[in-house]
């Protein structure tokens, strides 16, 4: 038995989330379309997170076992035939018996992207959250480096995740590692960026619709602080739309920050 590790990259936007899910068409679905035609059987796959209807991944693995003897650059090749046009295989090789997609991931970065204009892009149609009123992207940056640090980020997870305040709750646990988060400005585009151990349902979306004003005061640097310590949902932002998000990295080594140092 081998055990291959694909990685992949897709767009989002007419999938319901990469998991397979009952009568909707999602990511992994797809990619067992393919595999069934190349291996002539549907082989099961296990992803390295999940991701929501509309969120989009540049970088994404999924591990799967086989008896198949076809060499890895031929099984990247016949599957990116039988894929739609939205969905890439980039790379395959074979990893232990024992490694998982999941449970061997050390960090994740994850990017939402803002298109800050007067008027809309219509070729960033799904892709980005538009956003038409001016936005401070060097104040962002500065209330975005709150998020570094180990917090109970149980303020910034939507209803309905089984991630309780202690694993005793009976959930998984709410803490979690920020260890990088910065806002920049590319001409127009505003882009957020969050670097962490793992990240609770809808937490990033959550991240990004607190730093944006939305009907309410400007964040100051020290507020974040103060909304984390809360653990109140309802002081947090909206939860921003899907089409922004990005996952961008997975990695499977420890976490080594730029040039020896982190935020905050």
């Amino acid at each position: 038995m081998r055990r291959l590790l694909f990685e992949i990259a897709y767009q989002g936007t007419r999938y319901h989330g990469y998991q397979v899910q009952a009568n909707a068409v999602t990511v992994a679905s797809t990619l067992q379309d393919a595999i069934e035609k190349v291996w002539g059987r549907r082989e099961g796959i296990t992803g390295c997170s999940r991701t929501d209807t509309g969120v989009h991944a540049r970088q994404y693995f999924f591990h799967m076992d086989t008896e198949h003897t076809i060499p890895v650059d031929a099984a990247v090749r016949a599957l990116n035939v039988n894929l739609p046009g939205d969905i890439a295989v980039l790379s395959c090789r074979e990893v232990p018996g024992d490694f998982h997609a999941r449970y061997n991931v050390c960090w994740k970065e994850y990017t939402y992207q803002i298109w800050n204009a007067p008027v809309r892009n219509p070729f960033l149609d799904g892709m980005a959250l538009q956003y038409k009123y001016p936005l401070d992207a060097q104040l962002m940056d500065r209330c975005a480096a709150e998020f570094v640090g180990t917090h109970d980020f149980r303020g910034f997870c939507s209803t309905g995740s089984k991630a309780k305040p202690t694993f005793s709750d009976g959930g998984e646990s709410t803490t979690r590692t920020i260890y990088s988060c910065h806002v920049e400005r590319e001409g127009d585009m505003v882009l957020f960026r969050v670097c962490g151990d793992g990240f609770l349902y809808n937490m990033v979306r959550i991240m990004v619709g607190t730093l944006l004003p939305n009907g309410r005061e400007v964040l100051k640097p020290g507020d974040l602080t103060r909304i984390i310590e809360s653990g109140d949902r309802k002081r947090a932002g909206i939860t921003a739309p899907a089409a922004g998000l990005y996952l961008t990295k997975v990695s499977y080594t420890p976490y080594e920050p730029k040039d020896g140092v982190t935020n905050g």
